[in-house]
């Protein structure tokens, strides 16, 4: 069972920034981030494998960077040019890949709340 505990949400201007982290309690092949904003489904926002993708949704590019410690374990997100639709419940999730893809998310962190206002 891998553990995932995110941190680094908050509440931003629009323009703004803020780091997001998250620690795996191990490796896996696959870590990256979704989010679910208030009335909406869960979406994809980055990912990076072991081969080192990062395939970015097409709302966040641009303007979000993901990166992996691994020494660390630990994944993060970086974004800037916040706007005030980038307002959401942020997950961290792990899971099982080969050859750059991601086949499945088996583990979840408890998530982050990022708010931007207007």
């Amino acid at each position: 069972q891998v553990q995932l505990v995110e941190s680094g949400g908050g509440s931003v201007q629009a323009g703004g920034s803020l780091r997001l982290s998250c620690a795996a309690s191990e490796s896996t092949y696959c870590m990256g981030w979704f989010r679910q904003g208030p009335g909406k489904e869960r979406e994809f926002v980055s990912r990076i494998a072991s081969d080192g993708s990062t395939p970015y949704a097409a709302s966040v590019k641009g303007r979000f960077t993901i990166s992996k410690d691994s020494a660390k374990n630990t994944l993060y997100l970086q974004m800037n040019s916040l706007k005030p639709e980038d307002t959401a419940m942020y997950y961290c999730a792990a899971g099982f890949g080969r050859s750059g893809v991601c086949f499945t998310w088996t583990y979840w962190g408890q998530g982050t709340q990022v708010t931007v206002s207007s």
